[in-house]
């Protein structure tokens, strides 16, 4: 597995870096251990993210700002073969006049606006849904405590793995830029050529040697971490 290539380079790069002594050399190598690290930690928390997932199919809760200023309403999200469905919670929404919960949907969009809910309105506006769906089709549906918002999906049995376009962006930029169809190990074997063609003998030297017996120290089981 890739995770497990990627320890094996952080356990080679710890054993070059004892080993070398130029501080052209420990610097790249140090840099590059502070990269693998990283690597695998964001493999880590990938992990620890599909197990809540497996866990709970709930997508977790956004946050948004009403009109009144002090309150905030979280939010919730799953879905079905035909539909998206947002769960807004606002304490005693079941109470005011069915006439007072107004949704306005647009193909790419939708705003709620609660009016005179214990003397304050609320409004909420998500746009830039991440897929197209039917106005026509969709529709609102007040129960105790909770508005639910079901957007009709203009495509039917499609998944949304989002719920809108700026949430898919800002996770993929979370997302780390190793490539997990690529060999781990290319990386290192990249940073280290490239120090040896620059390096000069004495370089050249001090790789080979400590590579040579970093090779050795793995083969008999004994790489300290």
């Amino acid at each position: 597995m890739a995770s497990e290539e990627l320890q094996k380079d952080l356990e080679e790069v710890k054993v070059l870096l004892e080993k070398a002594t130029r501080k052209r050399v420990r610097d790249a190598l140090t840099a590059e251990k502070s990269k693998i690290e990283t690597e695998i930690k964001n493999k880590m928390q990938q992990k620890s993210q599909k197990k809540a997932e497996l866990l709970d199919n709930e997508k977790p809760a956004a946050v948004v700002a009403p009109i009144t200023t002090g309150y905030t309403v979280k939010i919730r999200w799953d879905q079905s073969d035909k539909f998206v469905k947002i769960y807004i919670t606002l304490t005693g929404v079941h109470q005011v006049p069915t006439e007072n919960v107004q949704v306005h949907f647009t193909e790419r969009s939708f705003d709620l606006l609660v009016k005179n809910l214990n003397g304050k309105s609320y409004s909420m506006i998500v746009n830039n849904l991440l897929k197209p769906i039917s106005v026509e089709g969709s529709s609102k549906k007040v129960k105790t405590d909770t508005v639910l918002i079901l957007c009709r999906k203009k495509v039917e049995n499609t998944r949304w793995d989002y719920l809108t376009q700026v949430e898919k962006e800002c996770k993929e930029k979370e997302k780390p830029s190793y490539d997990t169809e690529t060999d781990p190990s290319e990386g290192l074997m990249n940073v280290l050529k490239k120090i040896y063609e620059d390096g000069d003998d004495d370089m050249k030297r001090t790789i080979n040697k400590a590579w040579v017996e970093s090779r050795e120290k793995q083969a008999k089981g004994d790489t300290e971490f």
